[in-house]
């Protein structure tokens, strides 16, 4: 005899094969739903079957009869998502850093869900993830609907921020001191999660990785300061700001570093790289580059902080590139 618990959401539990074990090309007949209805307790005849499916599809579900000898059977030939829009969603999933690999492959494997069988295996791509430089910090979700809740309530926040350090370790800033601002928005800059937000104490608008911020929490019954700055504010113009992927020759450069700087190379490179110290406080590294205007104007940017050793042929081009630019200025 039928629970009657079961037979009150026979439909459902229709709806759910039919939806993660059909497409056009895998169709599931009367007889594989009446034995996949049984096994999880739920007897029904084979016109019950008929009737269920017309119901489904009088409620909106777009479910087709494949007459098929070899697959025949009944499939879903619709869904909410086409397979192109999915791809692109995947993609963003996986080429986003402030998305961990362990992230990337539950959110993606989710995505899979909402298609067919045929079609889940070309969204199976997480082996993409291994060689894409990805964020550590698995609670960036949480930080991120934290940051929203505090905004939403108009609260201030207080915070640990991280640094890399030589050991490839994020470790608390400042000896672990607690940051205090409002915040303001949320963007995305160089593929990272940013919070923008205002340090009342320095009175400017400051901006902080989110998944380099820890123990994030609200303050209660503070509100946010920085009203008059952000009105005058384009986050727009923020986001905008972005380091472009330009051409250039590959090849293997071996960099020093101030020890305390070595996160810049992690941001950039990834953890996935040779340093070992060199002398007092600087740490020597090898990474791959595509040498080229853009590359010599990120390490400008460094200034003295940074130093190509090798190879012999990239530090001459360097000190060139440095010579025009000087003698542009002149």
């Amino acid at each position: 005899m039928p629970a009657p618990a079961k037979q009150k959401i026979k439909l459902l539990y229709l709806l759910k094969v039919l939806l993660e074990n059909t497409d056009e090309n895998h169709c599931m007949n009367t007889q594989d739903l009446i034995v996949y209805l049984e096994e999880n307790d739920i007897f029904v005849e084979r016109k019950t079957i008929f009737s269920d499916i017309a119901t489904l599809k009088e409620f909106g579900i777009d479910v087709c009869v494949s007459k098929s000898k070899e697959n025949g059977g009944y499939y879903i030939a619709s869904r909410d998502f086409e397979l192109a829009e999915l791809k692109i969603i995947v993609e963003a999933i996986l080429s986003s850093r402030y998305i961990s690999a362990k992230k990337s492959k539950s959110l993606i494997e989710k995505l899979e869900s909402l298609v067919g069988p045929s079609e889940r295996k070309e969204l199976q791509r997480e082996v993409f993830v291994q060689g894409r430089v990805k964020t550590d910090n698995e609670s960036i979700f949480y930080n991120v609907d934290m940051l929203h809740s505090a905004m939403m309530n108009n609260n201030e926040i207080t915070f640990s921020y991280l640094d890399w350090n030589k050991n490839k370790e994020l470790v608390p800033r400042k000896g672990g001191k607690l940051y205090r601002v409002s915040p303001w928005a949320l963007t995305v800059k160089d593929e990272y999660y940013y919070l923008i937000a205002f340090d009342a104490n320095a009175n400017i608008i400051k901006h902080y990785r989110v998944d380099k911020m820890k123990d994030i929490h609200a303050v209660n019954r503070s509100k946010r300061s920085g009203h008059e700055a952000f009105d005058v504010y384009d986050v727009g113009e923020y986001t905008n700001q972005n380091f472009g992927m330009f051409s250039g020759d590959a090849d293997v450069v071996s960099l020093v570093i101030k020890e305390d700087k070595i996160g810049i190379i992690f941001d950039r490179f990834g953890k996935d790289i040779d340093i070992r110290p060199v002398k007092k406080d600087y740490i020597s590294c090898r990474v791959p580059v595509l040498v080229s205007k853009q590359f010599f104007g990120w390490l400008a940017g460094l200034g003295d902080e940074i130093e190509i050793t090798s190879p012999k042929s990239v530090k001459e081009e360097y000190i060139n590139y440095l010579k025009n630019l000087i003698k542009s200025y002149e």
